[in-house]
């Protein structure tokens, strides 16, 4: 099997040396735990975090507030999947009871959200959440709850454009908007096709992430945020942004979205225009003149004040964890993907991007710098993806 890379300590020192990015200059440099190390820290630094938060259905963790206060919110917000995530992420490394008892009373929180036809965020919802738990213990009402929300997902789902509506806010400008981050959603509708034999979710699924495809890439690789469509031709009337820095910018978070969203959407369709297409972005988002050398990049790869721009954890974690999926498809190009995930999990594995805030690991992630919300703290989804990658990189090195 895979035998684990020495890589990690000669990135170390190249990251002491060269480093160009602001934040980590003259930081104490942390000894680098394996993959099995570092979710034993996790999964222990969990327990302790679980004892100073209520169990409240109304304040399922998100962000952090100024002072380091908790920015926490119901089941409708499109984070709430997250923490329950992070649970059984950790209960799946740990099979901690506690830790399997908490994830399971915060995923509860979240079921109604499977009759929630107002939003295409079902899938960070339900299967960051159910979907994980489904997978770790098998419950049939995990199952179940899953299959539902798929079936409230695919009502959103528009023949003429070829996909699945994303916002129903600002209905006046855009008449059927489509975001990046919605290919994330579609893994549920894969899945929901695997467990119940029907094929309409696997063929909406396949057909949205075509139109995404189509639509949302420029010639060098890089993503558009947000596409809009004329509802009856189909046409685009519109290429926008929501949360980058102008229309034709390059917004972090989006393009690891696009790398992880097509990488899935490749290993559960085996159609190769998905995986050239992961492929042509990783390459786009890690040969980028403007990602730093320790591999967290700027919000925007085009932000104005680029080297004194805040950075994006969540779109590091997000891509890492993307990258050692694209790996198990892409074997000519393992060993580079390999490299640029083992410089990110040594970025992430020191002091300054890390946070000691419940129930939080990471910092410095960036969520929607134009409206000035969530910037520079720690995130949730920072934390899943983190987890996950470690889980997958755990895996890789078995």
């Amino acid at each position: 099997m895979k035998k684990i890379s020495n890589i990690y300590f000669v990135i170390i020192l190249f990251f002491i040396s060269c480093n160009n990015g602001k934040h980590v200059a003259n930081q104490p440099i942390q000894k680098l735990l394996t993959p099995t190390e570092r979710l034993d820290e996790l999964s222990s630094k969990m327990l302790n975090h679980l004892s100073n938060i209520t169990l409240d259905s109304t304040r399922i963790p998100r962000s952090v507030k100024s002072f380091g206060r908790l920015r926490a919110t119901t089941s409708q917000k499109w984070t709430s999947g997250f923490f329950p995530g992070v649970l059984w992420l950790l209960y799946d490394h740990s099979r901690n009871s506690k830790i399997k008892d908490a994830a399971e009373k915060w995923t509860a929180f979240v079921e109604k959200e499977k009759w929630d036809d107002h939003t295409h965020d079902l899938g960070f919802k339900i299967y960051c959440s159910f979907g994980k738990g489904y997978h770790i213990t098998d419950k049939q009402e995990y199952k179940d709850i899953v299959v539902q929300a798929s079936k409230t997902l695919i009502q959103r789902y528009n023949d003429n454009v070829g996909a699945i509506r994303s916002w129903d806010f600002n209905a006046d400008k855009w008449e059927f908007p489509v975001i990046i981050d919605n290919m994330i959603n579609l893994e549920m509708l894969f899945e929901a096709t695997h467990l119940t034999g029907d094929s309409i979710y696997h063929n909406i699924a396949y057909q949205h992430a075509k139109t995404t495809l189509e639509n949302h890439f420029r010639p060098n690789h890089s993503s558009v945020h947000v596409v809009v469509y004329d509802t009856l031709s189909g046409n685009v009337l519109q290429k926008v942004t929501h949360q980058g820095y102008k229309d034709e910018s390059a917004w972090a978070r989006g393009q690891a979205w696009g790398l992880y969203g097509f990488t899935m959407a490749y290993g559960r369709t085996k159609d190769s225009m998905f995986l050239e297409k992961a492929k042509s972005i990783a390459q786009f988002f890690f040969t980028h003149p403007n990602l730093p050398k320790d591999k967290i990049p700027y919000w925007d790869f085009d932000a104005p004040r680029i080297p004194n721009e805040p950075r994006d954890v969540s779109a590091a974690a997000i891509a890492a964890s993307g990258l050692l999926e694209l790996m198990k498809y892409d074997t000519a190009n393992e060993q580079k993907y390999l490299g640029w995930v083992d410089e990110i999990l040594t970025s992430l594995s020191q002091l300054h991007y890390q946070t000691d805030i419940p129930p939080f690991f990471l910092n410095h992630s960036s969520g929607n710098v134009p409206e000035k919300s969530e910037v520079d703290v720690p995130i949730i989804y920072a934390d899943y993806y983190y987890v996950e990658a470690l889980l997958r990189k755990k895996e890789y090195q078995k």
